[in-house]
C-alpha cells in the first residue's frame, strides 16, 4: 500500500469497518471518535463528548444488539469571532457482542469522555455434535 502524503500508510480500517458486525457507523451527523474494550466480563466504550451536558445533550439507547450514542452540540450565540468546533448532532452505534447484558448496561460523564459500561453474560456453547445411530 502506497504511503500518504505524510509519509505514513493509510488506514484500511474506515474502508472495513462495514464488514464486521463490531462497529456500524450511522453516517448521518458527525461521527463520534471512540475506543472500546473487551474482557471476558465486560464490553466498555469511551466517547470523546468534551463540552457537553450529559443530562441534556447527550442521549444512549440500545436496541437490538445496536447501542447508539446520540449527542447534540449547540451553537453559543456570538457577536463577533470566528468558530471552528463542529456543531449539530454527532452520532454513532456499535453491535454489541451477542452475549452482551443489555438490562445492565451502565454509562458515566466525566471531564468530556462518555463511558459504557456493557456487563457480558457467560457465554452459551456455539453447538454440539448430535450421535448418530444406526
Amino acid at each position: 500500500m502506497a504511503p500518504d502524503s505524510c509519509g505514513s500508510a493509510p488506514s484500511l480500517l474506515g474502508d472495513l469497518s462495514g464488514w464486521f458486525d463490531t462497529d456500524l457507523l450511522i453516517r448521518s451527523g458527525h461521527l463520534i471518535r471512540v475506543e472500546d474494550t473487551l474482557t471476558d466480563t465486560e464490553y466498555l466504550l469511551r466517547a470523546e463528548l468534551p463540552g457537553m451536558d450529559a443530562g441534556k445533550d447527550i442521549t444512549v439507547t440500545v436496541e437490538d444488539g445496536l447501542l447508539t450514542i446520540s449527542a447534540e452540540r449547540r451553537e453559543e450565540e456570538k457577536v463577533h469571532g470566528r468558530s471552528e468546533f463542529r456543531y449539530g448532532t454527532l452520532q454513532r452505534a456499535v453491535r454489541l457482542p451477542a452475549n452482551a447484558d443489555a438490562e445492565h448496561i451502565t454509562a458515566r460523564y466525566d471531564k468530556g469522555v462518555l463511558t459504557v459500561t456493557v456487563p457480558l453474560t457467560t457465554a452459551k456453547p456455539a453447538g454440539h455434535t448430535v450421535p448418530i445411530t444406526s
